[in-house]
């Protein structure tokens, strides 16, 4: 079943992402000292008493803000309560009752959606009288909180799952995750927002807008898919000790768990070695990849040639293809390219084919010989999905060479259409040890 959505709304630096990972117990959300750190919003689960819930952590609302960024982090934070059945005020009970508090009660009151006021920031019991002043935004009795210690939270837990016991649960669909990953400024946000046709992450010219990964559930064909747009990947050496160092944790872990990284690149640019690097990273993460140049419709790279290099330079070989998240060209068929990639991932090969496979391969090629001892490879087995896992069964696995495992994963790609697809290949001595290779 799907699950209710709690919206975690504020003035900015009042501590909701901070209240986001005590609430969730994990560290999902990016904290730092530094103000307006969360821009977009960030949908994390939690579970309180056997109920369960995402809490959707937002960027902070400051209504006298009036630039670009500062509209889009407004527009954000009311999509997420529109889109929420209970919201969570936070406040910061140690500066007090400020202004931009009292605006956004105002628009909370004219909600349906119910409102819980957490006073946060309430590190000593000795502190709880300052709380009484929140009476005073006309959305009942608030609760005193601290996201830091975790006094308080409890109690608000309990509010929470009470008002969600009213709220049915809906039925939840299989969905394929797809991770938009690349360097910063190379257009991931703009490539999601196109395909949503909507602006539910933050686009601006400035790199490093996205600082979390955001999931967006879509319908694409009948089929349910959810884009993770990231933060974009630097060295970690560049990043050490600042704020997108722990976007840049987020980004890997949403590699992770994707089914699909689609590996964006400025095609004004061509594929670089920082391309290649992230391309690599997605692939140890045993992620499925396509490598999209993006902004092709003002670019002069030649597509055959950054193919090639990819070719040469990837060893699962990921499809290339140019697209314009500006215009939208090409985006329908990556978005194909990329689900395709995911059922190839998580298809069983029949124990037959693989081994009229090798049978052939042996045909092609012979195999190595090392001081008059020839390799012989009896049988080959998928035991997994996800990414595909196979067991090799050879008369002496000392004998393989690197060449020759290379040629054979690259000619069962090329067969059972698996470019793009991580390969596990376990080679076992007959009667003997096993060794993993990819």
């Amino acid at each position: 079943m799907a699950l209710p959505k709690v919206a975690v709304v504020g003035y900015p630096n009042v501590g909701k992402s901070t209240l986001v990972n005590r609430l969730s117990d994990s560290r999902e959300t990016v904290v730092h000292e530094q103000s307006g750190v969360t821009r977009d919003r960030k949908e994390v689960e939690a579970d309180w008493n056997g109920r369960s819930f995402v809490l959707v952590d937002t960027g902070g609302v400051d209504m006298d803000e009036r630039g670009d960024l500062a509209r889009s982090v407004q527009r954000q934070a009311r999509t997420a309560l529109g889109e929420a059945d209970v919201a969570v005020f936070v406040v910061d009970a140690a500066a007090g009752l400020r202004p931009g508090d009292a605006e956004l009660a105002a628009e909370l009151r004219a909600a349906p959606t119910p409102v819980i006021v957490a006073a946060n920031k309430v590190d000593d019991g000795r502190q709880a009288p300052q709380v009484a002043e929140f009476f005073g935004l006309g959305l009942g009795a608030p609760v005193a909180v601290s996201a830091v210690h975790g006094l308080g939270t409890g109690d608000l837990l309990d509010r929470i799952a009470e008002l969600l016991t009213h709220v049915p649960e809906r039925e939840e669909v299989q969905e394929t995750r797809l991770a938009v990953i690349g360097r910063p400024n190379v257009g991931k946000s703009s490539l999601v927002n196109k395909l949503l046709g909507e602006e539910r992450v933050i686009v601006a010219d400035i790199a490093g807008t996205t600082r979390d990964s955001i999931d967006t559930p879509i319908d694409f064909e009948g089929r349910r898919v959810v884009l993770v747009d990231t933060a974009g990947l630097r060295r970690r050496t560049k990043v050490a000790g600042t704020v997108d160092y722990y976007a840049q944790l987020r980004s890997e872990r949403a590699a992770e768990r994707a089914a699909v990284a689609i590996v964006l690149c400025d095609s004004s640019e061509g594929v670089t070695t920082e391309d290649f690097r992230i391309a690599e990273l997605a692939m140890k993460k045993r992620c499925a990849t396509v490598i999209a140049l993006n902004k092709w419709d003002i670019s002069d790279t030649d597509l055959e040639d950054a193919k090639a290099r990819v070719s040469n330079k990837l060893r699962q070989r990921p499809r290339v293809m140019a697209v314009s998240a500006q215009t939208g060209r090409g985006l329908r068929r990556l978005v194909a390219e990329a689900l395709d990639l995911a059922d190839r991932a998580a298809a069983r090969v029949p124990t037959p084919e693989l081994n009229r496979f090798l049978a052939d391969l042996q045909s092609a090629r012979q195999p190595p010989a090392t001081r008059g001892k020839r390799l012989k490879l009896y049988y080959l087995a998928q035991f997994e999905t996800g990414p595909p896992r196979f067991a090799l069964k050879v008369n002496d696995r000392s004998l393989i060479t690197r060449d020759y495992a290379y040629f054979l994963e690259n000619r069962l790609r090329e067969r059972f259409g698996l470019q793009g697809v991580p390969v596990v290949i376990d080679i076992e001595t007959a009667g003997g040890r096993r060794h993993g290779g990819r």
